[in-house]
């Protein structure tokens, strides 16, 4: 019996981590994007090379929103006044930019690794 109860604790955590990506880490860094009116702020983050990191992004709008970024391989849709997160990283030095796919022309920012 208990040897059928830790394979199946064995297989669920094998397939969370392929449908969520890894665990985060206890250590990995926390930042918060706000988006409201199209907007997002701040704008420009500062994350460190090499290391994974999380944002949250605060969708403040009533309407849905997509956090899309080609540089960084990622996208998620956030509803009206909800919250998301989006584990990037990690990433060489550089600048790679994002956008709110459904509002691109304002929703624009980008992420700056050091």
């Amino acid at each position: 019996m208990k040897t059928t109860a830790r394979s199946i604790l064995t297989a669920a955590a094998v397939l969370g981590v392929l449908l969520f990506g890894s665990p985060l880490r206890a250590d990995q860094e926390n930042y918060t994007l706000t988006l409201k009116d199209h907007h997002f702020a701040p704008e420009t983050i500062e994350v460190p090379a090499g290391q994974k990191v999380k944002l949250l992004v605060r969708n403040q709008d009533d309407t849905a929103e997509e956090f899309d970024s080609y540089d960084l391989n990622r996208e998620k849709v956030i509803a009206g006044n909800s919250e998301g997160i989006v584990i990037i990283g990690p990433l060489d030095p550089g600048t790679y930019s994002f956008t709110g796919e459904f509002h691109a022309d304002t929703a624009h920012g980008k992420v700056v690794v050091k």
